[in-house]
């Protein structure tokens, strides 16, 4: 007796999947074979693609914040480290030539 696992879809088959279904050009049966799915699977993507669809055109979004947060984190941390190595280098060279 084997174990299936869970197929796993990504982003991108689940968006074309989502945008054939809301262009309406295929009912969501036909889908639903054509990409060997169920199709409350398919119903269940289009809802949280319909919900979540407004955030992609809000001014900076909270996910494009907390990215440049990020960035702007590691920016500092690496100024820290070159700042450190900077003045241990001062300190090697003027011990060196007085």
């Amino acid at each position: 007796m084997s174990k299936t696992s869970r197929r796993k879809f990504t982003s991108e088959f689940k968006s074309k999947v989502c945008i054939e279904a809301l262009k309406e050009r295929q009912t969501i049966e036909m889908l639903a074979k054509k990409y060997d799915l169920h199709p409350t699977q398919i119903n269940t993507w289009k809802k949280e693609f319909l919900e979540k669809s407004p955030v992609l055109f809000e001014k900076g979004s909270s996910r494009e914040i907390q990215n440049n947060e990020q960035l702007i984190q590691a920016l500092y941390a690496q100024i820290g480290e070159l700042k450190v190595a900077n003045d241990f280098l001062k300190k090697s060279y003027c011990e060196t030539y007085k």
